[in-house]
């Protein structure tokens, strides 16, 4: 997951210690990374994007949420633990106080920091996300020149472009989506209904985890979070997930890479735009019983 936050080789030059799995090359707030080279930067809208120590992120709102609402941020469920340490198949964080510092885009050279009050929601079952509550508001940030995402409220379309925008390596990607996954397998957690990326175009690496994937139509809109990708070819292991049908059948996908959908926050979404797992036709889960 674990291949966006696993030490991918090109960059241990830039830390004198090889981090193990899980961890990040380095803490990204102590010491910006360069840019890495890809599609034209030109071609993504930063702004709203957000870097974590050892993930990427977004700002994001649902639709019709007011301005004066604490700011949401969206990353994967395992992001949230700063040296890693991921929540256990089944597990649920939910409405936790978490002070957690990130920084936020304004432009691709401008962040501002801003930091967390709670951990609304997280889990690395049947998806793979976590919403963080800031302690500003959207208001606040858009004072200084900060815009959010608007999270999508409807299932994503086959074949749609699609961009993976990562904050953590200030680098974009640009694909369509595939196809939909029925379960995807890694370790031993298990993610519905997951998007995977066309071919090419999208091939993810270390510190892409939580970048949101945006809609290619220039709308900035949020339709899944980036979480993994099958690296070397191994069937069902970390870092390496396999695909399984309605039938049971397994396959694999090598150098594919994967994203939850984000439209399941609606179902659990109340009139005050808070997250009730109780909710009458809440998909998300609402952990170990």
């Amino acid at each position: 997951m674990l291949k966006a936050i696993f030490t991918f080789i090109i960059f241990l030059s830039f830390s004198s210690t090889a981090w193990a799995i899980p961890r990040a090359p380095y803490d990204n707030l102590d010491r910006e990374v360069p840019i890495v080279l890809g599609h034209p930067l030109s071609d993504y809208d930063f702004n709203g994007i957000v870097r974590l120590s050892n993930c990427s992120a977004s700002l994001v709102h649902f639709t019709g949420q007011p301005k004066t609402s604490k700011a949401y941020v969206l990353t994967n469920g395992h992001c949230i633990s700063r040296w890693g340490g991921f929540l256990r198949p089944g597990e649920v964080i939910y409405n936790q106080r978490d002070s957690r510092s990130m920084r936020v885009y304004r432009t691709l050279q401008e962040t501002i920091g801003v930091r967390a009050e709670s951990l609304v929601y997280a889990t690395m079952t049947g998806t793979d996300a976590a919403l963080y509550r800031l302690e500003v508001t959207y208001e606040d940030l858009e004072s200084q020149g900060i815009e959010s995402l608007e999270m999508n409220f409807e299932r994503p379309l086959l074949g749609m472009p699609i961009q993976v925008v990562s904050g953590y390596w200030k680098r974009g990607f640009t694909c369509n989506v595939d196809g939909f996954v029925y379960q995807l397998l890694e370790a031993g957690w298990t993610f519905e209904d997951s998007i995977r990326y066309t071919e090419s175009g999208c091939e993810i690496y270390g510190g892409t985890s939580g970048s949101p994937v945006v809609s290619g139509d220039n709308t900035r809109v949020v339709i899944a979070v980036n979480n993994t990708m099958n690296e070397s070819g191994q069937n069902c292991t970390m870092n390496n997930p396999c695909e399984v049908d309605e039938d049971g059948q397994k396959s694999i996908m090598p150098n594919r890479g994967y994203a939850q959908q984000t439209w399941w926050f609606y179902s659990c979404l109340t009139e005050g735009f808070e997250i009730d797992l109780e909710r009458d036709g809440c998909r998300l889960h609402k952990g170990m019983e």
